[in-house]
């Protein structure tokens, strides 16, 4: 080994495809199958100057000086394998990839535990007889390439375990396959995993044992205390295993959740399904799961025991192909759960020697040392620091977020200083008894020192910042922080201290363009650190007058948002109330305590266009019905009325429209008492919405007429346009097209001026319905399209699959059969994707206009262009629907 390579090092790893199965196919022919395999691989790394450092079974690790070299290796390989004579197992095919790093010799292995796990992941994508190279080879090997090879861009790819998406190679050469499936990278496999930002370190044997058990069991509850590293073993596994589960892995993060009743819709929305109308979020998830193959991750179940339980006994008996994967402090104590206790990083023994050479073996010296070097770039395990940093592993028992907290201290404190720190903290805590207490004790310890050396501000700042829930933005901690010892100029800095401190953590908000916090940071706690600021907050006595400030934020908020929503930046508004939703729910549980009951009916009215648009409309009942059944808000006043409007629409959206007259009912009473035309206009319009889908059309006509002209002379221009497509429709339904066109045309005019995409995108839309059965299909069509586009620029693919049901209807008028079927196809594959039905006046055209194209196609004729239409991605379809074929 005295040639090994050293400082950048080119690795190739090799496997040989599907061995395990060969060697059981064949149990006579394997070994000297295997056994040539070996010589043609040492034969090629040997003759370009590599060296093989270690072998498991048929896979080879090996290092090159140069990338060239290693590239002529695997190339070598190939083609002798490519050209050998089939043996009795069949053909040899191996997968190779190539990476360069820096890295160490250290005996007869290599230090360097990423370039290794790099180059490890990067084999792990490809397939037998193709050779994969990184973004960094390739750049070595950029203007060296042999003139009979060239570099095929395979694009980036995300790679287990990396936060980086990784730019990959393929080799090709003549007389080698070129031509590949797609790389088993994450994008390849349905999954809502998150990019993980740091390395995963150790807990090999861990990681195999929960593979197994999750091949044995449907429920496995990984169990531990705060700070071991639940979670983050849950998410390797599950990277791990995304490739056996036929429908995706799926991620559930219940830390945020306070209500246990929304569990099952949290676990909704992490699959992307929304609330159906008269059936129950548990019924739907139900029947999307019953006959899906995928696992479910409920991360953090300890505070929600109950109801975790309950949806996943209800999931395993239903959904035989679902497996649980669940994170929690305690067991659920369900039929046929498995549990499987988390243990911390294996640790250096106090009476081992320490130099660096020995404890950089241990699981929790090497995650502190890479955390460390991640904090301050020079830090290093020497021989003269090993012993500190191996105490400083010991007293924080090897768990994983106390030594990631305490290694982000060297940047300003010694290692040394670190482990003496950290002695003294915790004999004070534990009374010189440590070990005869919890993990948790050891944990909180650590949080404990880590909140002393904060400044007193700093302190006060981490408290109040605990009243938030699934994060905040630096725009949200200001105006709640702020005060009584902390100016408002102040807690930007004060921020990212606790950042810089790693008590808080960060991420870039997506989807907010063009809002007040366009382009901002949002901030957020682990949990463990959430609940001790939480606990200081309780010790202190301004624990109240911060919740009172939250709540008034988030209704301030949200009575911002209100309008927005009705405007051009409906979009950017309905993605910033989205991710404050959780703020949204801890403000008006808050709000429930009586004083400040009409502040939580303000928040909650306010949202009226976010509960029905985001599909949150039975959370949004279930808060209105509990507010408004307080004795405090029972008093018959304006506030009551607008939260009783809100509550009739939300009634509306799911089909409940007894619900939905008994609140407007009450609302345009109290309105009429107190003479508030606005109020009134809202009843009336709400009321009418009942009025249409319960059969009283004369009634409905009546009212929309008042609510009209009401908010006409109140100059309400969203009221009044919101009137017009209701009477659009309502024309629509009896017949009376011309009359539609008439409403609609004026809904339109006024939604251009208003550029509220929404109710502009409706209006179009039944107003090309209205065309059509004047028999103007062409302009007919120009509506849908254009309802079309504006549907696709707001993200409503409900609506998307409404126009393209609408555009498919006039293809079937034209007689273009198979296109109308492609279109009826592609609409209903939109649908499935949310989970979602189209509205009662759409659903009935779709189907009268399907039946009708079943009379003009055979079956097989049929069933062929539908799965074709079904095929087609939305762009695609939409693409289609916009095409000018006549």
């Amino acid at each position: 080994m005295s040639n090994i390579p050293t400082g950048t090092v080119t690795f190739l790893f090799s496997d040989i495809e599907g061995s395990t199965k060969l060697a059981q196919q064949h149990p006579d022919a394997w070994p000297s199958a295997q056994a040539r395999h070996h010589v043609v691989l040492n034969e090629a790394i040997a003759t370009h100057h590599g060296h093989v450092f270690q072998m498991i079974g048929d896979a080879f690790c090996a290092a090159f000086a140069t990338a060239t070299d290693a590239l002529a290796a695997a190339l070598a390989a190939q083609r002798v394998l490519h050209a050998e004579p089939r043996a009795e197992t069949g053909p040899i095919r191996v997968r190779i990839g190539l990476h360069t790093g820096p890295a160490v010799p250290r005996g007869d292995d290599y230090e360097g535990y990423l370039s290794l796990s790099h180059t490890k992941r990067l084999v792990a994508t490809a397939y037998g007889g193709q050779v994969l190279l990184s973004q960094a080879t390739e750049a070595l090997l950029h203007d060296q390439l042999p003139p009979d090879v060239s570099l095929r861009d395979l694009g980036e790819h995300r790679l287990k375990d990396f936060a980086q998406r990784e730019h990959i190679y393929q080799a090709v050469t003549l007389n080698l396959p070129a031509d590949f499936p797609p790389l088993n990278t994450l994008d390849a496999f349905p999954n809502n995993l998150p990019v993980q930002l740091t390395s995963f370190v150790g807990r090999e044997r861990e990681i195999a044992e929960v593979k197994r058990l999750l091949g044995t069991t449907r429920l496995l509850t990984l169990t531990g205390v705060g700070g071991t590293g639940k979670t983050r073993l849950s998410l390797k596994v599950a990277s791990d295993v995304v490739e056996t589960f036929r429908d995706g892995v799926w991620l559930v993060e219940l830390a945020p959740l306070a209500d246990p009743a929304l569990v099952p819709q949290t676990v909704a929305a992490a699959l992307n399904l929304r609330e159906e109308a008269g059936r129950s979020i548990t019924t739907t998830l139900t029947d999307y799961l019953r006959d899906k193959k995928l696992l479910l991750i409920l991360d953090n179940c300890e505070h929600l025991l109950e109801a975790c339980a309950q949806l996943a006994t209800t999931l395993l008996r239903s959904c035989p192909h679902v497996t649980i994967l669940a994170t929690s402090r305690e067991a659920s104590g369900i039929a046929g759960e498995v549990l499987w206790h988390v243990p911390s990083l294996s640790l250096p023994d106090a009476q081992q020697p320490s130099d660096a050479k020995q404890a950089i073996q241990f699981e929790a010296v090497r995650l502190f040392a890479e955390r460390a070097s991640a904090a301050q770039t020079h830090f290093a395990v020497t021989d003269q620091n090993a012993r500190a940093v191996a105490q400083i592993c010991r007293r924080l028992d090897g768990i994983p977020l106390a030594l990631e907290l305490a290694a982000a201290r060297v940047k300003s404190l010694s290692v040394e200083d670190i482990a003496a720190r950290l002695h003294n903290q915790f004999r004070l805590l534990t009374g010189g008894s440590r070990t005869a207490l919890p993990r948790q004790q050891t944990l909180r310890a650590l949080i404990d020192w880590s909140y002393n050396l904060l400044t007193e501000p700093e302190r006060v700042l981490l408290r109040r910042l605990s009243v938030f829930a699934g994060g905040w933005t630096l725009e949200a901690a200001e105006a709640v922080c702020a005060g009584d010892g902390i100016a408002q100029a102040d807690v930007l800095d004060l921020l990212a201290h606790l950042v810089d401190k790693s008590l808080v953590s960060t991420a870039t908000l997506d989807g907010e363009m063009d809002t007040p916090t366009s382009g901002a940071m949002r901030y957020r706690f682990l949990e463990t650190i959430r609940q001790y600021a939480r606990d200081k907050l309780l010790e202190s006595d301004e624990g109240e007058r911060v919740r009172d400030q939250h709540l008034d934020y988030f209704m301030r908020l949200a009575e911002e948002a209100e309008p927005k929503i009705r405007s051009a930046e409906q979009i950017s508004w309905l993605h910033r109330l989205e991710a404050e939703l959780e703020n949204v729910r801890v403000a008006l549980d808050w709000s429930g305590g009586g004083a400040n009951i009409e502040k939580g009916l303000r928040l909650a009215a306010a949202l009226d266009p976010f509960w029905g648009v985001r599909g949150h409309q039975t959370e949004g009942i279930e808060i209105l019905r509990n507010l408004l059944a307080r004795p405090e808000a029972t008093a018959r006043t304006l506030l009551r009325a607008r939260a009783l409007n809100t509550l009739s629409m939300l009634y509306w959206k799911i089909g409940s429209y007894h619900q939905c007259k008994i609140a407007a009912d009450e609302a345009l009473a109290i309105g009429q008492e107190l003479r508030d035309t606005p109020t009134i206009a809202d009843a009336l319009l709400y009321l009418s919405n009942a009025k249409i889908w319960q059969g009283s059309d004369a009634e409905a006509q009546a009212l929309l007429d008042q609510s009209l002209a009401m908010y006409r002379a109140l100059g309400d221009k969203p009221g009044v346009m919101e009137s017009l497509v209701t009477l659009g429709v309502l024309a629509f339904r009896v017949g009376d097209y011309k009359r539609a066109q008439s409403w609609l045309a004026e809904a339109v005019t006024l939604g251009r001026e208003l550029d509220d995409k929404g109710f502009l995108s409706a209006a179009l839309r039944y107003w090309g319905f209205a065309l059509f059965h004047q028999h103007d299909v062409a302009g007919a069509l120009r509506k849908f399209q254009e309802s079309l586009i504006l549907n696709a620029e707001i993200e409503d693919k409900q609506g998307v699959a409404a126009c393209l049901a609408a555009c498919a209807t006039v293809a079937l008028t034209r007689e273009q059969f198979e296109r109308a079927a492609h279109l009826f196809g592609a609409a209903e594959a939109v649908l499935e994707s949310i989970h979602a039905k189209l509205l009662p006046t759409d659903h009935d055209q779709y189907t009268r206009n399907v039946a009708a194209l079943l009379t003009q196609l055979d079956e097989v004729a049929f069933k062929a262009a539908w799965a074709a239409g079904r095929a087609l991605t939305m762009e695609q379809a939409i693409e289609l629907a916009m095409s000018d074929e006549q």
